[in-house]
């Protein structure tokens, strides 16, 4: 069985997910008994809480073959309240089934599931359930699909003819291969599927298991598989615990693992750690057998690994943490008397890294233990969980909103860490982002004045701290966080330092700005009585919520839009009384946006930023032999790196990536000149159409280019002068003088690219076979002197020709003749700063090359 396949099913709450994957495990041959959730013996449900409540709290594995291809199923949560646990399984998914009731229709929830497929680019199947009865309509459901997720959705429950035009319909490749043959291949069907361009659409019973072999054949036949790679790689995506051990989830990428292999990672403070694998779990329902080895596609559960954590990558994998989902109600934990607050804070530590949408947080000032949670049901389940893990009853205060902190404009923050033998210093420049858009971290800092590994420090200081504001000490969000400057010492600084001064400078970049108090907003469907309208309309315009205009059917209307979730979160008490048990209010999260109450908030909370020891704002310099701290509204003045520094510095480094992307767009249109830019740079790994183009970034120059003579700019080259005076190139012409002066002249092509200047190379006559003759590679002109004429004279004459309507600078180590040039008005440029300015300009290409990698991998 080499085809391996992990495939996730999403379904909002009661639409027959859990069943589903009984009735595909059954039709498989992979279970011999239908097991059902409201007989409390369902495969998957086998926890004792999702039997008691008859609902999916924790993703679950099952593993079945079919049609070739052996499958690893992974049943999801479908309550709104485990959505991350949803969220983080897709993590590891090749494909998704979504499950839409055939009665109800795409549902708030379903549009959210439908929101973390589109991010997170997973090919869909859809499967439409419970067929059977009564009011479920294909023509009803398929309006609702297309409406919430497009056209590309296609159902393939229609005669043969139809669904081929059907399907020419979603990409130009299949429109074509069906105007040329009248059919469509399996090839591009699965293409289209791994675009997102078509997502099939099937229809059943899972119940009555109808529909469920033709949902297998379609998967089986048409799921899009990764590249076989051979390099190891693996994505964690959950953390639990059996028996006292921990176990690591994951899922195997690239290569394989084996028993008594040595996998070595990196843990959330960056510490580089290396474990033996002692035994590995393959997973199905509450079984698990033992293997010796697991391969690419296929999910294991790893015993005793000690630092890993959901989200993580091993291998070749990245780490990916970041969530779109987050918790929205915060409740106090209160312990029993005989239990004291540090052991109530390390046993729920334990249950945060097993699910990260749990945050938990201890207030020093108040004493408290606080969990952020996603709503009513978790905290619930929370409570039962930790009485049956810890045997400890513990209660939840009343839920309270988890708020977020942005600012308005940006500023800069700066922090200086500099105790006794430490030193570090790290400026920032804070800026808001669009509602939605997280957190971002770049840099924007010279390595002439950082270098590179203190920067990486940095930014990784930057993502593993979760920021808190200075309004209320909640968490920062919708932000672009950029280091423009930075400063080390040679002797003195270590990472530590760092992270000190990298906090610091964040903190006293938002005490300087002006901060907002941020709410979590719900987005709602309200179906009441056409007679209640007008009631209902009343209550969310006190709540300030955002509302359409009504959509009647009959004697229903149907009421959407957004409100905070603060005054929507209990108003569906309100409407079982005033609509007599008629009405309906369902809700999902819409992420943050402004607080409505924000000085009422604000006051009751009274966060006092300067009491926070957590959060230190000040900087600490040393004098006399001793650190001392500087208060943060006085540190500006005595930073060792002025922020017109680091303005400065991003100035002149957004100029040269300007310039490099521009040149990497125009290299394309180029063959010549395309065939030297592969030679520096290698090739991109991108889709050929895709290879230059980046569709989401318009790229700007955001300074004004100095005036200039009319005409071009020249740059004149002294080529052997500058060969002669690189060691690179110096070394090889030792051994192949050819071939330094075809390397010299590839590497200044890619750097005329970039400068946009007209670039002439001059070489000596005597030195080559044929003189007096000019060569063109790409936009640059090879100058070859005639007999008996040195490039020196060649480079005075023409010099002194251009300098009269242009701008012309000269690159020659030649003092002489740097003295000459002067003379005819034309500009010197040293052999080392010309190696400078290719040096620079090569970085920004490659770092550009690195960032179009990075999203298509993305």
């Amino acid at each position: 069985m080499n085809r391996k396949a992990v495939i996730g099913i999403l379904a909002h709450v009661d639409s027959g997910k859990t069943t589903l994957s009984e009735a595909m495990l059954y039709k498989s041959g992979a279970i011999r008994k239908l097991g059902r959730v409201d007989h409390k013996d369902a495969f998957l449900d086998n926890n004792p809480i999702e039997r008691d409540r008859g609902i999916t709290i924790f993703s679950k594995q099952a593993v079945f073959e079919y049609g070739g291809v052996g499958f690893t199923l992974l049943d999801t949560p479908g309550h709104v309240d485990f959505s991350g646990e949803t969220e983080r399984t897709l993590r590891v998914i090749d494909a998704a089934i979504l499950v839409i009731s055939g009665t109800d229709g795409v549902q708030p929830h379903t549009k959210t599931l439908a929101r973390l497929l589109e991010r997170y680019d997973i090919p869909t199947f859809i499967f439409v359930n419970k067929m059977d009865m009564d009011g479920a309509r294909k023509d009803f459901v398929m309006n609702s699909v297309t409406a919430a997720m497009g056209e590309r959705c296609v159902s393939f429950a229609q005669p043969a003819d139809e669904l081929t035009e059907a399907l020419s319909l979603c990409t130009e490749e299949m429109m074509e291969e069906y105007l040329e043959k009248g059919k469509i291949s399996d090839s591009n069907i699965i293409s289209a599927i791994a675009q997102r361009h078509l997502i099939p659409v099937c229809f059943g019973s899972a119940l009555r298991l109808e529909g469920i072999e033709a949902l297998l054949d379609c998967i089986s036949k048409y799921i899009p598989l990764p590249e076989e790679n051979a390099e190891f790689g693996a994505k964690v995506y959950k953390i639990t615990e059996d028996n006292g051990a921990k176990l690591t989830h994951m899922k195997i990428t690239g290569g394989s693992l084996a028993v008594r292999d040595v996998l070595t990672y990196t843990d959330r403070e960056g510490e580089e750690v290396s474990e033996k694998v002692g035994r590995i779990r393959v997973y199905s329902g509450e079984k698990a057998r033992n293997a010796e080895v697991v391969v690419q596609g296929e999910v294991c559960a790893v015993p005793a690994l000690t630092a890993t954590f959901a989200g993580q990558g091993l291998g070749f994998e990245p780490t990916d943490t970041e969530q779109i989902l987050e918790p929205v109600l915060t409740y106090r934990v209160i312990a029993p008397k005989e239990v004291d607050e540090h052991t109530l804070l390390s046993r729920l530590r334990i249950l945060e890294d097993e699910d990260p949408t749990m945050a938990v947080n201890y207030n020093e000032q108040l004493h408290e233990v606080t969990a952020a949670l996603m709503g009513e049901v978790q905290a619930e389940v929370l409570k039962r969980i930790v009485s049956e893990r810890f045997g400890m009853e513990i209660e939840l205060s009343e839920g309270r909103i988890a708020y977020r902190e942005t600012i308005v404009e940006p500023i800069d923050g700066a922090g200086h860490f500099e105790p006794l033998r430490h030193y570090a210093e790290v400026h920032l420049r804070l800026e808001p982002l669009p509602r939605g858009s997280g957190l971002e971290f770049d840099s924007d800092c010279s390595e002439d004045i950082l270098s590179r590994n203190w920067q990486r420090l940095i930014l990784t200081h930057l993502k593993e701290k979760t920021h808190r504001g200075v309004l209320t000490c909640s968490p920062i969000t919708d932000m672009r966080i950029t280091l423009t400057a930075g400063r080390a010492h040679l002797k003195h600084t270590e990472g530590g330092d760092f992270r000190q001064a990298t906090y610091r400078a964040v903190r006293q970049g938002l005490r300087k700005a002006k901060s907002i108090l941020l709410e979590p907003w719900y987005a709602y469907r309200l179906e009441i009585p056409a007679a209640n309208v007008g009631r209902a309309l009343t209550d969310l315009d006190r709540m300030g919520a955002h509302a359409e205009p009504p959509e009647t059917d009959g004697e229903t209307a149907v009421l959407t839009g957004t409100a905070p979730v603060s005054k929507l979160r209990f108003y569906h008490t309100d409407v079982a009384g005033y609509t007599k048990g008629l009405g309906r209010l369902s809700c999902r999260a819409a992420g943050y946006d402004v607080c409505l109450d924000a000085d009422e908030v604000i006051a009751e909370i009274a966060y006092d930023p300067d009491k926070d020891t957590h959060n230190y704002a000040d900087s600490v310099f040393c004098s006399h032999g001793a650190g001392h701290v500087v208060p943060w509204n006085e540190a500006d003045e005595q930073m060792h790196v002025s922020p017109e520094t680091g303005r400065r510095q991003y100035q002149q480094a957004e100029e040269v990536r300007t310039r490099a992307a521009d040149f990497v767009r125009r290299a394309v249109e180029d063959e010549e000149l395309m065939a030297i830019f592969e030679r520096t740079y290698g090739s991109i790994n991108r889709k050929k159409r895709d290879a230059m183009r980046t569709p989401k970034e318009v790229t700007k120059t955001k300074s004004k280019p100095r005036p200039v003579p009319t005409g071009p700019e020249y740059l004149l080259v002294d080529g052997y002068n500058i060969i002669f005076a690189w060691d690179d190139l110096k070394k090889l012409a030792a051994e192949n003088l050819d071939l330094a002066r075809s390397t010299l002249i590839n590497r200044l092509s890619s750097f005329q690219g970039c400068r946009g200047c007209e670039l002439i190379i001059v070489f000596d006559a005597y030195r080559v076979k044929e003189p007096e003759h000019i060569d063109k590679a790409g936009s640059v002109s090879v100058v070859y002197t005639k007999e008996a004429e040195t490039a020196d004279t060649y480079i005075e004459r023409t010099a002194h020709q251009l300098a009269k309507e242009h701008r012309v600078t000269v690159a020659t180590s030649d003092g002489l003749e740097q003295v000459i040039i002067m003379g005819s008005g034309a500009r010197r440029m040293s052999a080392s700063d010309l190696k400078h300015d290719v040096e620079t300009a090569e970085r920004a290409v490659r770092d550009y090359i690195e960032k179009l990698n990075r999203r298509k991998l993305k």
